[in-house]
């Protein structure tokens, strides 16, 4: 089997919320997605997706997915789509880093593969658990009543995980703190995010005005190594790392470093199934807990977390992002609905879905 053509789609995504806010005064309306189509001369074929959270959440924008993809797409073709690492390999040699881009390529192999020997995904990946995984909200920044009302919406559609986003003024987000936290039911796990956008000053003055007993885990506070490093030593507050967690070498500095607890693993920010495979298997031996989630995303993206996470141990799985749940627009069709706020991966071949083509349209670049 040899890969013999290469479309690439663009689609807008609408923000389904209207507004999307993050610390530091960044907004997001729409978020650009790039999806990809790999044919084989087979007739099989795979899809993927690398949807960047806009360009100033990490180093990535979509023009870039796509100009990286211009740059990788010609070294793919003739190879064999199913020799995953070695894909990633060519990818490599073809271009330094950009792991954003070379993502949909690396989730389109993967759904060939599966496809090829009527396996799901996730049973080329490790083998899937029982677990009915749950979802996690993302309640964005704003005024603290309005956003124990989101987290309340999201409760009563049966969600038990939510990601409360900060990083403005210590008391503003004190505030939103607890009142998020205000409702809690047993069981329900919550994470604190600033998405780097704190100093430590900022952080630990925002700790130390909560009242004690609060139960939630703080997610990437500062925006370099040294600062998240300097929190951690000073708060016995859970702590786990998403922005700076992004490939093989990070996460293995993270362990030595006993950096934090945890880990945030977005599949286009690791680089792909096959990058995200091995850094799993990383944070598994070394007792990290782990959150499968996206940038964002639409349903091809969705597809490809909750295979990942369907191979993650119960006991150190946390929730899957449902980044459906952010757009308004529907790429895909497949078998994993949300029920009472839980989900598993599908049990048709590959990733299990069946694109829109009227929503995708013409393809914006192919190579073949």
């Amino acid at each position: 089997m040899k890969i013999a053509q290469i479309d690439v789609f663009q689609v807008d995504l609408p923000y389904s919320g209207g507004v999307y806010l993050l610390s530091g005064g960044r907004e997001y309306r729409s978020f650009d997605a790039t999806i990809v189509r790999i044919r084989t001369d087979t007739g099989i074929e795979g899809w993927g997706e690398s949807t960047p959270f806009g360009s100033t959440y990490i180093a990535s924008h979509a023009r870039g997915v796509r100009a990286g993809i211009d740059e990788i797409a010609p070294s793919l073709l003739g190879l064999d789509p199913r020799r995953t690492d070695r894909i990633n390999d060519a990818m490599d040699m073809a271009l330094v880093g950009h792991e954003h881009a070379k993502t949909a390529l690396d989730v389109a192999c993967w759904d060939i593969f599966g496809k090829s020997v009527d396996l799901p995904v996730c049973e080329l990946l490790g083998g899937r658990t029982d677990v009915k995984m749950p979802v996690i909200s993302s309640i964005y920044a704003g005024d603290p009543e309005d956003m124990r009302q989101r987290v309340a919406e999201h409760r009563r559609a049966g969600y038990t995980s939510h990601s409360v986003k900060i990083g403005d003024d210590p008391a503003l987000d004190a505030t939103r703190i607890q009142a998020s936290l205000a409702d809690r039911k047993p069981g329900e796990y919550f994470i604190v995010d600033a998405n780097g956008g704190m100093t430590p000053e900022m952080a630990l003055r925002m700790l130390r005005l909560l009242p004690a007993g609060l139960d939630f885990v703080l997610e990437a506070p500062c925006a370099t190594w040294r600062e998240c490093l300097s929190v951690r030593r000073r708060t016995d507050i859970p702590m786990i790392w998403d922005e700076l967690a992004t490939n093989d070498s990070s996460i293995a500095q993270l362990v030595a470093d006993d950096a934090a607890e945890g880990i945030g693993l977005k599949i286009s920010k690791n680089g792909g199934l096959a990058r995200c495979r091995r850094q799993r298997d990383m944070c598994i031996a070394a007792g990290l807990t782990i959150s499968v989630q996206e940038t964002t995303g639409s349903d091809i993206a969705f597809a490809a977390i909750v295979h990942m996470g369907q191979t993650v141990p119960e006991r150190l799985l946390r929730c899957v992002l449902e980044s459906r749940d952010m757009v308004s627009l529907k790429t895909a069709d497949g078998d994993f609905p949300v029920i009472n706020g839980r989900v598993v991966a599908p049990s048709q071949p590959g990733l299990g879905i069946t694109p829109r083509l009227d929503v995708l349209g013409e393809p914006v670049a192919s190579y073949r």
